[in-house]
């Protein structure tokens, strides 16, 4: 196992490579990445106190969200993101760009970024899931599969439905499944049109800056191999779920998914049909508490500041109110 070096995103990160089983493109890797600051003494107990928390990226992004890493540190976790197999700091020249074929077989990557997590400690500190967009996805599957493990899941607008609904995704998939078992790695047509892109990066009208090799302006090239992994997790999701923990979701109050660019995709989130997520989100977990945020963008937390301040009270009313107290 490789040891922890310095992250990209400068002082107080660190990463650490993990070796995963090789697939038909060869070498297989993904990179947990840490936040570290100093030390410092604090005079009430935090909110989150003693717990872990792990994030998961959406598709075609990593993680970068250094201003979330501040958040839940201060709130008494240590925090840890996964960039997944075939993404940003774990992607390879030679690998299709997040190419997978289960959502599954994420879970290689996950245990052995927990088994990491937990070195050096007596016991497992309590875990807090976050998940952004198919981060979300994955991470909901993963704590259904896996009861008694998280302690509180935290989604930033998950991708729980497809965008043409549930009638769309069963027209879709039995196509998409045909052309992933012939040709998984065959071209889709794009339909990201780089709107999104636009709204966040600082090289456009956002105020963001990233790797733009990591998070390209259009996205990843879609294949069928991959969209028939999603529309899987989808219908899984669609049947319901039994996550034993609380589940807080976090949406923009407004959807603008358009064919063109209009101002209103700075307020909104212009990837997801949010109004359908809100009712898919439902079918989680016994407790599950839905936050609508007005302005918010597809990844809450890359909104305007004001919003972004209001997702971060939200998170911690939530936390107070449901994460078990130790």
């Amino acid at each position: 196992m490789n040891s922890w070096v310095p992250d990209v995103l400068g002082d107080h990160f660190e990463r650490r490579t993990i070796p995963l089983e090789s697939d038909s493109e060869g070498e297989v890797v993904a990179t947990l990445v840490r936040y570290r600051p100093a030390p410092r003494v604090r005079l009430a107990k935090p909110v989150a106190g003693g717990a872990d928390v792990l994030y998961v990226h959406g598709w075609s992004d990593y993680f970068f969200q250094t201003q979330l890493a501040e958040f839940w540190h201060n709130a008494g976790a240590r925090f840890f993101a996964l960039d997944l197999r075939k993404y940003g700091r774990s992607l390879r020249p030679h690998q299709t760009p997040g190419d997978i074929a289960d959502l599954a077989a994420y879970d290689e990557e996950m245990e052995i970024a927990l088994e990491i997590m937990s070195e050096g400690e007596p016991q497992r500190r309590p875990l807090i899931l976050m998940g952004h967009s198919t981060g979300g996805l994955i991470l909901s599957l993963w704590a259904d599969r896996h009861p008694g493990r998280v302690a509180a899941l935290v989604l930033n607008s998950p991708w729980l439905e497809f965008q043409a609904r549930g009638a769309g995704r069963a027209a879709l998939a039995p196509l998409v499944g045909m052309q992933a078992r012939l040709e998984p790695h065959a071209s889709l047509p794009n339909v990201d049109f780089g709107f999104y892109t636009r709204s966040i990066s600082s090289t456009m009208d956002g105020e963001w800056t990233y790797n733009l090799d990591w998070r390209p302006i259009r996205g990843f090239a879609v294949h069928p191999g991959w969209l028939n992994a999603v529309l899987a997790g989808h219908a899984r999701i669609a049947t319901g779920l039994s996550i034993d923990a609380p589940v807080l979701i976090l949406l923009s109050a407004h959807s603008a998914v358009l064919p063109r660019w209009t101002p209103d995709m700075m307020r909104a989130d212009s990837v997801l049909v949010v109004d359908d997520i809100a009712v898919r989100a439902v079918r989680l977990a016994p407790i599950v508490t839905v936050a609508r945020l007005d302005g918010a963008l597809h990844d809450v937390f890359l909104s305007a500041a004001d919003v972004r301040a209001d997702a971060y009270t939200q998170v911690i009313r939530w936390l107070r109110a449901y994460l078990p107290s130790r």
